[in-house]
């Protein structure tokens, strides 16, 4: 086998394991917001206690960003990868067996480490396994994995009765314990990692004031600026959407339903805007993604407690979502070069992740405040206009540079 033929095997392994174990991600990500009727029944909580426990898991992910991105740049991307992912599986599992929502709560934080450090270092290596020409599509396709993740819990959800919401975090464990020692034997390392990292003239492996300097400080601000007010709407809609659909007069078949439909229209959308990335139609994409989503905030606010316009205006709000974040993610590690990508990738997951406990937190205090479906979904328009603002800043920026 010849070298160029060595490295597209390659390529393509690492695209099909971190395919694999964003998927994995995804179930893992959201079986907190479905497993949720059953967790109210069973323990009872407080909303105070379920934005707490729906904060949780991505108060690790903070810390898990951090720290994987940061090892990522002295020790490779492989490794960390593996180890996280085989974290958030075995956590996941410990998620299932607790007694009550204290324990409940610890688990989902302690499930967050691992998968804080798998999401960057699967935009990293996905990033680095090929030409820098379809990068930001190679990026998106990764990341739209995670949304279909998500559909497949909600698809779980409705095969098992609420009762039942163990049987979810078990699926979200077995699965990716399975994945990761594979990954070990059958993944390759980055090639940039492994070669460009460490050449001269390249910033510090790992450093995290390298993120600010030779003209990346406004780039790196506006990243932050982004992924904090994008996650924020995202995960706030994660968990409590299916409830405040509950809530409006939807039946729970239907409100997970509406679920799903987020999800696979979020899946296909980050496709679609990865294939815009690298095209013509890059601008025209961009924008109509970002002016969408408080046009489909307001309409949910709005719209009649009837299924249909419900659903179709989910489908919507989910595919520019998500567009949104798989936008934020195919920009991240282009804006840094190999041997500060994990560090630079890593911030800024990590502060999207403050964003992430912001999210279902707020939802909890203005649930408890009184404040209905509508009203909740019209009181996060100044975060959606704000973010939006920046991700066209950082659009421009990215275009000029």
């Amino acid at each position: 086998m010849s070298v160029n033929s060595e490295k597209l095997s390659a390529a393509r392994s690492t695209m099909i394991f971190c395919l694999c174990a964003a998927l994995c991600e995804g179930i893992d990500l959201q079986a907190a917001g479905v497993a949720a009727a059953g967790i109210g029944a069973e323990f009872k909580p407080s909303p105070d206690q379920f934005g707490t426990f729906f904060s949780a898991s991505t108060f690790g992910l903070f810390f898990g960003a951090l720290i994987g991105g940061r090892l990522a740049d002295s020790i490779g991307r492989k490794k960390v990868l593996v180890v996280s992912v085989g974290l958030f599986g075995l956590f996941s599992l410990l998620t299932a067996t607790a007694a009550d929502v204290h324990s409940l709560t610890w688990a989902r934080l302690l499930t967050g480490l691992g998968l804080g450090g798998a999401l960057p270092m699967l935009l990293a290596l996905v990033a680095e396994s090929g030409g820098a020409k379809q990068q930001n599509a190679r990026v998106a396709m990764v990341y739209a994995a995670t949304p279909f993740g998500g559909a497949i819990v909600s698809l779980i959800s409705l095969a098992v009765s609420a009762a039942h919401w163990r049987f979810i975090f078990i699926a979200g464990g077995v699965l990716p314990i399975l994945l990761a020692p594979v990954m070990a034997f059958r993944m390759s390392e980055s090639l940039a990692f492994r070669r460009e990292a460490h050449t001269e003239g390249s910033p510090k492996a790992g450093s995290f004031a390298a993120i600010f300097t030779q003209g990346r400080a406004l780039r790196t601000v506006l990243l932050w600026l982004s992924f904090f007010l994008g996650l924020l709407l995202l995960y706030l809609l994660l968990n409590w959407l299916p409830t405040l659909l509950v809530t409006d007069g939807l039946t729970r078949l239907q409100a997970a339903a509406a679920q799903i439909g987020f999800n696979i229209g979020g899946g296909l959308a980050a496709l679609l805007i990865g294939y815009l990335l690298g095209g013509r139609l890059r601008n025209v994409g961009i924008v109509i993604t970002f002016v969408a989503l408080p046009v489909l905030l307001v309409t949910l606010a709005k719209a009649p407690a009837e299924s249909g316009i419900i659903f179709v205006t989910v489908f919507f709000l989910g595919c520019s979502v998500i567009a949104a974040q798989a936008f934020l993610y195919a920009m991240a590690p282009g804006s840094y070069p190999a041997s500060i990508r994990g560090v630079g990738v890593g911030a800024a997951v990590a502060v999207g992740r403050i964003g992430s406990i912001v999210g279902p937190k707020l939802g909890g205090l203005l649930k408890s405040a009184g404040h209905g479906p509508s009203q909740l979904f019209l009181d996060l328009l100044p975060v959606v206009i704000l973010g939006s603002i920046c991700a066209l800043l950082l659009a421009w920026n990215t275009r000029k540079q």
